[in-house]
């Protein structure tokens, strides 16, 4: 395996500091943008077939308490993990002998690198792929192991995106955009055909949008053969690049995305400028826009966890985060299919997802309380607990913080409580023990 170096530590300018001129992706031309149609997707979807996962969609347990018929597409089942198996195919196989052998280069936060990366091994297509420095490990792991060329570069997409194409231009690689080439679009697209195949009365597709590949082909193709059907996108509040490019009818660079998509659990909707062949393509059939925050993101990875078994990224659990938000309350009473495009997710966040979740739903509680520091008063603290059925997770003395009070100690506890309900309980009947004492952690 050849690892290009990386330039983490190296780079702190702008996207421009690497391009001595703007590079235009023929693919994507901002002037001229393609509108991807049905029959490119129909065709995308006979020449991937055997090549990728024919993925399920399954009805899930959580329907009835959502007051929805709701279904699953489990892309996430891919062999790397997401839905861009699909396009990264279509891509490649249309590529010219010529173009194949000179090899490809890419910008991703890392599951379409890990696609493009796995699917070109099987075409002897040597890629390069190019990723913003903070991109999760398990992604960037992935990619080298699939024996990809890594570059990370930049601490934002757009960043790493504009090394990219600088550095394709100096060593003649292709440029593959992974949400805006429009094979990539048709590809994404059959994830719309196989729902309607499973799931042909549904009434509503909702769909995560970053770049917008994804909603593009699905849109193309689900709007053409049942004009019906409602499409809902959906993003973080971190990133709604798609929303500002609605708001200004054109794809444009988004402040709030510049600013917090490096901070957002949905890094795989982290783009700072969707795509121009995308917005095209699917701003027209796009029935509901929302953003869900990350607080819902956390809670929908923990409640697919639980009660679906699946592990899901923060960008493929967006879809049931606005359902579970109530975001699109036209959803109630409704057939939904929810697509659930990724998993590639680092266990060390999931960790610290779960908790957040937990807290959010009120089933882990903090608080600090300064009690007495003799005999029985830890004992009666813990009797007050216990006897509202709450369970201790974690309990430290802090005398050190009470230097005046020789016979008082401070206590900082996570307790483990069924729901928001019991949480309010367990609060009440401490601040009526303890009153001012007491400290309730919201977060």
């Amino acid at each position: 395996m050849k690892e290009v170096p990386s330039t983490n530590g190296v780079n702190s300018g702008s996207s421009t500091s690497c391009l001595e001129e703007e590079i235009l992706d023929p693919y994507c031309d901002p002037e001229n943008p393609v509108v991807v149609k049905c029959d490119r997707v129909v065709d995308a979807q006979k020449k991937i077939k055997g090549g990728v996962v024919r993925t399920p969609c399954t009805r899930t347990r959580m329907s009835s308490k959502l007051g929805m018929d709701l279904y699953f597409k489990k892309d996430y089942m891919q062999f790397t993990g997401s839905f861009k198996d699909r396009g990264a195919l279509y891509t490649l196989l249309n590529l010219t002998d010529e173009q194949k052998a000179g090899g490809v280069i890419t910008t991703s936060a890392g599951n379409h690198a890990q696609a493009l990366v796995y699917q070109a091994s099987k075409l002897n297509v040597a890629v390069t792929v190019v990723m913003p420095v903070q991109a999760p490990m398990v992604k960037v792991n992935s990619c080298r192991d699939l024996n990809g060329e890594v570059i990370l570069y930049g601490d934002r997409f757009d960043e790493a995106k504009a090394y990219a194409m600088s550095y394709g231009k100096k060593h003649n690689l292709l440029y593959i955009n992974g949400y805006d080439h429009p094979d990539i679009l048709a590809g994404q697209g059959t994830v719309g055909l196989e729902i309607l195949e499973d799931v042909p009365d549904v009434d509503y597709i909702v769909v995560p949008i970053g770049g917008g590949g994804l909603v593009g082909g699905i849109a193309a193709a689900v709007k053409h053969l049942k004009p019906g059907v409602k499409i809902v996108g959906v993003e973080s509040e971190r990133c709604p690049s798609w929303s500002t490019a609605r708001n200004h009818g054109r794809p444009v660079s988004c402040p709030i995305s510049r600013d917090g998509a490096k901070n957002s659990i949905a890094d795989g909707l982290s783009v700072i400028e969707v795509g121009h062949n995308a917005f095209a393509t699917a701003n027209p059939l796009i029935d509901h826009m929302v953003t869900v925050t990350e607080d819902y993101i956390s809670s929908a990875i923990m409640r697919l966890l639980e009660v679906e078994k699946a592990v899901v990224e923060g960008a493929g659990a967006a879809g049931l985060a606005a359902i579970l938000a109530n975001a699109v309350p036209e959803l109630k009473g409704k057939k939904v299919a929810c697509v659930l495009c990724g998993g590639n997710i680092d266990i060390t966040v999931l960790g610290r997802v779960i908790d957040r979740a937990l807290m959010m739903e009120g089933r882990l509680c903090r608080f600090t309380c300064t009690i007495s520091d003799r005999a029985g008063g830890l004992s009666h603290l813990l009797s007050l607990i216990a006897n509202t059925g709450a369970s201790i997770k974690d309990i430290l003395h802090d005398r050190m913080s009470l230097p005046a009070f020789v016979f008082k100690t401070c206590v900082r506890c996570t307790v483990e409580t069924r729901d928001l309900d019991h949480a309010k309980l367990l609060h009440q009947r401490l601040s009526e023990e303890y009153g001012e004492e007491l400290h309730w952690k919201i977060d």
